[in-house]
């Protein structure tokens, strides 16, 4: 964990997020900032800056959190007329929070290509 890091203080129960998923490789919670009607965010328990940042050690635990985003939307229907995985890489890319994380969106139609 990070000290001076948003998701590590959610991991912590330092800072409340409304959880919906949660197992030993990662969480999901509600984003604050929806950009969908349904925007879940899954984080790893481990502090992984960016994917740029992840080694290859870190290969299966990121594989089991896209298997559980994907689990998740099955449970829940989302997948019922599609959802969007998302992950952003740096600054540019729209990264903001520097925890490696996916945005599941789903509840709407998406344009192609995105941005």
């Amino acid at each position: 964990m990070k000290d001076n890091c948003l998701f590590c203080k959610i991991l912590e129960k330092k800072i409340p997020a409304d959880i919906v998923f949660e197992n030993e490789d990662c969480l999901g919670f509600k984003d604050i900032n929806p950009v969908a009607p349904k925007h879940i965010l899954f984080i790893p328990k481990k502090h992984i800056e960016s994917l740029d940042r992840a080694e290859s050690e870190d290969s299966a635990m990121l594989g089991r959190i896209l298997i559980s985003a994907s689990e998740y939307a099955r449970k829940t229907g989302l997948n019922d007329n599609g959802y969007r995985l998302v992950n952003n890489m740096g600054k540019d890319a729209g990264q903001t929070v520097f925890h490696i994380h996916f945005h599941l969106l789903a509840g709407r139609s998406f344009a192609w290509p995105p941005g």
